[in-house]
């Protein structure tokens, strides 16, 4: 007796499967890992991509340090913005040195 293939997922059975495994984190990398890192700490996962990019390019210890003093703020609405914004500024202060 032969035994059949098994029977392949309908459409809607492989979305589910498909978002549930996209639910969890799949890191390769340190500048993936420090991204990841930074959108817990300013409480801001729909940038995710954002922060991994930045990690990849700039001084990782910096970013978690601007970081960390962005979340310890009270009062600030967004986190995300504000922390570009001060990340940025201190880089071009740097480079003016």
């Amino acid at each position: 007796m032969t035994q059949l293939p098994p029977k392949p997922p309908s459409a809607k059975e492989y979305m589910k499967m498909f978002r549930e495994r996209a639910k969890t984190s799949h890191i390769y990398s340190k500048h993936q890992m420090i991204g990841l890192s930074l959108a817990e700490i300013l409480e801001d996962s729909k940038h995710k991509a954002l922060y991994i990019k930045l990690a990849k390019k700039h001084d990782n210890e910096k970013l978690i340090r601007v970081a960390k003093g962005v979340a310890e703020k009270k009062g600030v609405k967004n986190k995300g913005a504000y922390f570009m914004k001060v990340f940025y500024d201190s880089n071009d202060r740097e480079q003016k040195k």
